[in-house]
């Protein structure tokens, strides 16, 4: 009990210190022993403090899964003081994950709780957050009320953060009136008290970047934006865990918005470019020791980083390249060819996402965008096609593949899939090859290394056919003959892995670095919460990966862990691209892992994809690749074998599903 109890202050140290990764892991193994100990009261208290670091790395989903089981316990204990706390941590997390209603209701609940129990503290803070959230609905005589309350209250227990804090509160709301005398006041004061604690003078700095630039004084405000995502870079450059710099930089998101979109109106939009591409795969970036010393600088540009040189880069590849930034005032596109770069403006994400989501909802359910009877689905392949693509057709060339760099939710669409509307209806794979990059920079370096792939013999490394694993993953029934058929193209030089055989151990004493290609014919998942948390299913046995009754799963957390350097790896698993877009990163999940291991390319699915259809398509990929294709040109070669096959297989759900990431 002593040891949980440890753990509990340990954290809250480290978290008053904004340490927050630190914390979350001392939480974590406070649960864990008070669970062993049942000792519910720590266990409560653990699980909440979780849900708060989760929520201050930005993660607000995992958040509200940890105040959940929280408040679960605090109920079933009868524990009302920490029922009202989380009850506004809860708040918070719904705010920020776009649910304003159930914010102010737990906001109002947690006041009223507080109240009837005597928490000052919580009082305080539930009014702060409910004032904050009045602000974004751009309600401030709502907002005044609370702050003037909490202002009160925190004025009698002499908490200097909490008084700050309404201060920065208080200057939202005095621009929402526009009275930026009372703001530049207010917001100077947080960004240079010593009592500030990071997170609110990198919010003082980006509220006074809005406040400068409502006033047009546009030099004063890219000083304060970029001194915000200063000091935001130089938070997360102390975080250490690898999935807190994930979610961390979901802080920045906002910042980043209001930057370009400032850049991009005051015509620097190579500038705009620079900082976009910057804050893409920043972990990505990191992991392979590509900018270790690049530091960011605050000085009025990305200073500190080679500048960016997108048309010699195109010129290398002799490629063209299509950079995406959705922006919730605008969004952007830059379409770069070794030529030249356009820049084009696009509709605000809230257009473009509806959409985006409806078309992949009409895949899933077998929709064909080329048939006449499924005229919804073409209505949008075709809206989605003009909007995103047709700005850049006239500069695209079918003799030069185009490298996608896309946004956030952007990556769970196949653009291949889109429909180009003439001469005649066809989809946008006739056109061109396609594959995607997490930034412009990591391209470039794939550029440089791709010359350093080994040129003996290929050898294959196979995993597949796995052992099932409780209900939950069923035995794929053509899991042996696609691997027959992939095997065959490696004769003498392939490792199989197959049935019991194929276990997470077996994969990390492989030595998976001496092969040139690695596929993996099984199911996948990914986390949405915690995207390290995504694995490979394989069978049950042996250790090193997942233990217990988890030592079937190979962990993207332990693909990270052990580098390779493949020309190319396959997952034919459902799900492997991911399933959440963090700020910066894109879609991570089981791709992004073995890229940040070392792989050249990989390919991912965006779905669960079809077994029955799927071993003719690999087939003629590593057809292709025999050949002595680019693993971008062999897998377009084998998705179009599929479309003009002209039977059930050629629905985008087929063939959609496969992308190609390159990124090493």
């Amino acid at each position: 009990m002593l040891v949980a109890s440890d753990l509990l202050n340990l954290g809250r140290i480290a978290s008053e210190e904004e340490h927050h990764d630190e914390a979350l892991e001392y939480y974590r193994r406070c649960a864990a022993k008070a669970a062993q100990l049942d000792a519910n009261d720590l266990l409560q208290r653990a699980l909440f403090n979780e849900g708060y670091e989760q929520y201050a790395l930005g993660n607000s989903e995992k958040a509200l899964e940890m105040y959940a089981a929280a408040e679960d316990r605090a109920k079933s204990l009868g524990d009302l003081v920490l029922h009202s706390v989380i009850l506004a941590g809860m708040a918070l997390a719904y705010s920020d994950s776009g649910q304003p209603t159930l914010a102010e209701r737990s906001d109002l609940r947690a006041i009223e709780l507080a109240r009837k129990i005597g928490r000052k503290q919580t009082e305080i803070d539930a009014s702060m957050d409910l004032a904050r959230l009045y602000i974004r609905l751009n309600k401030p005589d709502a907002a005044d009320i609370y702050l003037n309350q909490a202002s009160s209250m925190a004025t009698a227990t002499g908490s200097s953060v909490d008084l700050l804090t309404c201060s920065l509160l208080k200057g939202e709301a005095a621009s929402l009136r526009h009275d930026y005398a009372r703001s530049l006041r207010l917001f100077e004061e947080v960004a240079n008290s010593p009592d500030s604690q990071p997170s609110m003078r990198w919010q003082a700095e980006h509220s006074l970047g809005r406040m400068y630039e409502a006033q047009g004084d546009m030099a004063s405000a890219q000083r304060a934006y970029e001194a915000a995502l200063g000091i935001v870079e130089g938070a997360r450059a102390d975080l250490n865990q690898e999935v807190s710099q994930l979610t961390f930089l979901e802080n920045a998101s906002s910042i980043y918005d209001d930057y370009l979109h400032l850049l991009v109106s005051e015509g620097k939009t190579q500038e705009a470019l620079e900082a976009a591409d910057w804050s893409r795969a920043r972990t990505l970036q990191q992991g392979l020791s590509l900018s270790k010393s690049a530091t960011r600088t605050v000085s009025g540009s990305f200073t500190a980083a080679p500048k960016l040189k997108q048309a010699e880069i195109a010129r290398k590849a002799n490629a063209s390249l299509l950079f995406y930034w959705l922006g919730e005032r605008q969004s952007y596109l830059w379409v770069i060819t070794p030529e030249r770069t356009q820049w084009v403006a696009l509709p605000p994400r809230s257009e473009i996402l509806p959409a985006m989501e409806r078309y992949k909802g009409a895949i899933l359910s077998l929709k064909d965008p080329l048939k006449a009877n499924d005229s919804e689905a073409a209505k949008d392949a075709s809206s989605l096609y003009r909007e995103l693509i047709s700005p850049a057709s006239g500069q695209l060339r079918q003799d030069r593949p185009v490298v996608l760099f896309v946004d956030g939710e952007m990556g769970e669409l196949n653009f291949e899939s889109l429909v180009v509307p003439s001469p005649s209806p066809h989809f946008w794979i006739e056109d061109a090859t396609v594959l995607s990059a997490p930034s412009i920079r990591m391209f470039a370096e794939s550029l440089r290394t791709s010359s350093a792939v080994r040129k003996s013999e290929p050898k294959m490394l196979l995993f597949g056919d796995a052992t099932p694993s409780g209900a939950e993953f069923r035995a794929l029934p053509m899991a042996a003959v696609e691997m027959e058929k992939v095997k065959g193209y490696f004769p003498g030089t392939a490792k199989v892995f197959q049935g019991a055989q194929a276990t997470p151990a077996a994969y990390l004493a492989s030595t998976p670095e001496r092969f040139q290609y690695i596929h993996f014919v099984t199911h996948g998942t990914a986390s949405r919460t915690d995207p390290l948390e995504s694995a490979v299913i394989l069978s049950q046995g042996g250790s090193g990966a997942g233990t217990g009754e988890n030592s079937y799963r190979l962990y993207a957390r332990d693909i990270l862990r052990h580098p390779i350097d493949a020309q190319l790896v396959t997952i034919s698993a459902c799900n492997s691209s991911g399933s959440k877009s963090f700020a910066g990163e894109g879609m991570v999940g089981l791709s992004w892992a073995f890229l940040r291991a070392g792989a050249h390319n990989a390919i991912g699915s965006l779905w669960e994809v079809s077994d029955a259809s799927t071993p003719e398509l690999m087939s003629n990929l590593y057809a292709g690749l025999r050949q002595g294709q680019a693993p971008a040109t062999a897998l377009r070669s084998a998705k179009l074998s599929l479309i003009h096959s002209g039977g059930h297989f050629s629905r985008p759900f087929y063939w959609a599903p496969f992308q190609l990431y390159a990124g090493r």
